[in-house]
Order: structure tokens, then sequence, then C-alpha cells
């Protein structure tokens, strides 16, 4: 629902996992919960095909955990990305791999938590392209929850990493979960058997990778905003504009893409 300020709240109908509810609150307590209980409910139907990968997952999370690794994001917000429901998704921006950071992340690609200062540069270098494409001002937090109230879904490719160690859980499972993820949020149809509206944000390689499963949906693609590459091509690529012309153009409500002064 709009705000005064023109922003949009976090959705206060998004499945949330509650850490109280988790034995111990570990990664390998998680591996044992019902799959509808670690995310929203049409998230758990079309993940069903890929249970066992993501038991195998979380349980090796929880083998990094016993053998003293500080694994990322916590285990509450490893799934984040799932409390979104499926059917309210519109767009997606795939990532790489969470923050390696320590307190950073927050199972959402891209954003950290709000009292993170100053904001990781990949963050500030999307705030900056924001501001050049639809003049909206800069934030000095990284809450992004406003932009997934919206349905728009923040997806890492690769769900956790070793802190201190970026890329370090790439390989171990993830990446099933992600396609099979992916795979199904392309696949959805209205009543009627069109697809329902959906703009893919692919910056990057990482993120290019993901365009076959699209199923042909648009896309917006560039380099990747890190300070590596945010030059060679996503500066001047006026990706949220581009976003909300495709979404328009297939029946949905354009994002809201300013963001609260403060979280």
């Amino acid at each position: 629902m709009p705000c005064k300020n023109g922003t949009v709240a976090e959705s206060e109908a998004l499945f949330e996992l509650d850490p109280e509810s988790l034995p111990g609150g570990g990664f390998a307590d998680l591996a044992q919960q019902p799959l509808d209980q670690l995310v929203a409910p049409d998230w758990a139907a079309a993940l069903s095909g890929v249970e066992a990968e993501l038991r195998q997952v979380l349980a090796f999370l929880g083998t990094e955990e016993a053998a003293g690794q500080h694994v990322l994001p916590a285990p509450s917000n490893v799934l984040r990305a799932f409390s979104q429901p499926l059917a309210d998704v519109k767009v997606l921006i795939v990532g790489q791999d969470p923050y390696p950071t320590p307190g950073h992340a927050v199972g959402l690609s891209f954003a950290v938590d709000g009292k993170v200062r100053p904001i990781p540069r990949s963050l500030a270098n999307i705030y900056r392209e924001l501001e050049s494409d639809l003049g909206l001002p800069p934030r000095i937090h990284g809450d992004l929850s406003a932009w997934a109230g919206q349905g728009v879904l923040l997806l890492n490719r690769v769900m956790s990493v070793r802190a201190g160690a970026a890329g370090s859980h790439r390989g171990k499972g993830w990446e099933k979960i992600t396609t099979a993820a992916v795979t199904a949020l392309a696949a959805r149809t209205s009543a009627d058997g069109s697809p329902l509206p959906l703009v893919a944000v692919l910056w990057g390689k990482d993120a290019e990778s993901v365009r076959p499963l699209l199923g042909g949906r648009p896309a917006v693609s560039s380099a990747h905003p890190s300070p590596l590459s945010a030059s060679r091509g996503f500066f001047g690529s006026r990706p949220f504009s581009g976003v909300n012309r495709l979404l328009q153009d297939q029946g949905a409500e354009a994002v809201t893409w300013e963001l609260p002064p403060l979280p």
C-alpha cells in the first residue's frame, strides 16, 4: 500500500520465517522444517521438485556452521527472497551471491541491513543510476524491502556465502534451487493461459545465465553495477524506466522505485 511519502511499505502479507520457531535457530534445524514453513506456500509448491536438493544445501550450511564457519545471511534470512508470494512477483532482479561482509547480507540481492553504513559500492552505483534514470535521490541506507513489497524479487543465484569469502558456496546446490525458481516464475499464467507480467533485470554474466530460463519473457540487461564493471555499460543503461515501460506494455502497474529516506 502506498505510504504518505509516495513510497511503498513492505507488504504485511509477506510470509515470515520466525527464528524463534526454529529449534536452536541453526541451518541444520532449517533442513528439518516443512517446506511450507520455510517459504511462502505457493513457492513451496513451485519448489517441491527440488525440495530434496534444498534440504541438502541447508544441511551443508549446517555442517559449515558446526565447523565454526560464519555463514551469511543468518538462518532466518537465507530464504527470505521466497517469503514474497510467487503470485505477486512482477520484476526479477538477479544477483550473484550475498555480500560476504558480516552484518551486510539480508537475503535479498543487492540489499543490506538498513543500519549498514556506508552502503556497498555496487548498491551506491545502483542508486547513482536510479538518480540519473528517474531523478530520484540516492539513499544512505540499503534497505530495499520497499521494492520487495511491490513484487520485485531480489534473488541471488547462490543464496549463501562464507563470511569474507565471496563465491565460496557456488556449486553447492543453490543453482538448482534458483533455476527451479526462475523457471517457475516464468511459467506462471493467468486463468486464460496468458503469461503473467514479468520483467527480468540481468546485471552481469552470472545474471545473464538465467536468460534461457525466462521462456522469452522481457529482460533488461547490462554490465554489473560493481565498481569493476559499472563504467562498461551499467551507467547510462536506464534500467528502472526500462522495467516500468516493459511492465506497462504487459498491462501491469509500474514500480515506484523511490525508497524511504530512512528504513
